[in-house]
């Protein structure tokens, strides 16, 4: 089938928070003409977007600096929600009209893409298509880091860095939800607000005081012996810090590294205190242990309907405001999710 749809296209590598009316300088643009993908395969899945994530990983990619360049011009985007409006002939796990969200490598920046049924989870009644569309790769990954990875159990003790960011606000939920105590770094009283409001047990901003001292007198305060599980998609200082609280058997859960400094763990110390160290990457779930990931979504969205899960969406923008979407995530005034609303066709579901 033929035609013209409307998407954000990375015309050329740039700084993404120029306006998208100086096109001379900006990287990407809005349009209406770019052209409607094809069923590419018999699995293949048409979906018409509903909402659909801004993630730092598409800022870089922007930019030119990250690990995956796609060729000029592209549609980016990620995790999404919509509902499917056309589907191949073996296509067995879902059907037109059925709501859906997931993610992609590219393509979600727009009213409709492509995609595999593989990369598409059914969202069950109850659950609001703009929280599907910013469930994905951060709760995604902070149930399977904490869960699957490091068996968080009922009492534990769980320290988040970058704890008011997408995924760092995920573990902070999810720690609650399982049942261990939470303690959450931010920076700025807006976002010790936001985790104090969403159950965390103790919050600190490590502007003045670090975290060492400050975490180390709540848990004297608390008569606990130290932290069970750090989970860091920071790096940088923070990690070298956090580490001196990390008790003996803990777990360290390496998401990211916003700080931009990557991390080494000692690991003298590390077989000293017998720590285990896990690295997490999302997305390779969907080729090594595709059922987990599935499994794990399943309960993530049952969770969200059932009032457990609350998925915190920061900002919302139209296509047309790209470059303020990503200067919100560029400037880290975002507490939770940044996602771009589809709104002319979709503002019925």
């Amino acid at each position: 089938m033929e035609g013209k749809i409307r998407a954000l296209v990375v015309k050329k590598l740039g700084d993404p928070k120029v306006p998208l009316s100086d096109e001379e300088r900006c990287p990407v643009a809005e349009t209406r003409s770019w052209p409607r993908p094809a069923l590419t395969s018999p699995t293949s899945v048409r979906v018409r977007v509903k909402a659909t994530s801004v993630n730092f990983s598409t800022v870089l990619q922007i930019q030119g600096l990250y690990q995956e360049k796609p060729k000029l011009p592209f549609v980016p985007g990620g995790d999404f929600s919509g509902v499917v409006t056309e589907v191949g002939p073996r296509v067995t796990q879902v059907k037109v009209g059925d709501r859906v969200c997931g993610l992609v490598n590219s393509g979600s920046f727009a009213e409709e893409f492509v995609a595999d049924e593989s990369e598409m989870f059914l969202v069950p009644s109850g659950c609001d298509l703009v929280a599907a569309g910013g469930l994905p790769v951060v709760y995604g990954t902070s149930h399977l880091a904490l869960e699957h990875r490091a068996n968080l159990r009922p009492g534990q003790v769980l320290l988040v860095l970058g704890a008011a960011g997408g995924v760092g606000l995920a573990a902070v939920q999810l720690g609650k939800l399982l049942g261990a105590i939470v303690i959450a770094v931010a920076r700025g009283k807006e976002k010790v607000d936001l985790l104090r409001s969403q159950g965390a047990d103790y919050v600190l901003d490590p502007t003045e005081g670090g975290v060492l001292k400050p975490v180390q007198a709540f848990l004297k305060s608390k008569k606990l012996k130290g932290v069970d599980v750090l989970y860091d998609p920071v790096g940088g200082k923070l990690h070298k810090e956090a580490l001196k609280l990390v008790k003996w058997g803990g777990q360290i859960l390496i998401i990211g590294f916003a700080s931009g400094e990557i991390p080494s763990i000692p690991a003298n110390i590390a077989l000293v205190k017998n720590w285990t160290v896990h690295g997490l990457y999302w997305g390779s779930y969907s080729i090594h242990q595709p059922d987990t990931l599935r499994e794990s979504m399943k309960r993530l969205l049952s969770w969200v309907v059932e009032g457990k899960l609350n998925v915190h969406i920061s900002h919302q923008f139209p296509l047309s405001q790209a470059n303020l979407a990503f200067a919100t995530i560029m400037d880290r005034k975002v507490i939770g999710k940044v996602v771009f609303i589809l709104e002319e066709k979709l503002s019925r579901l």
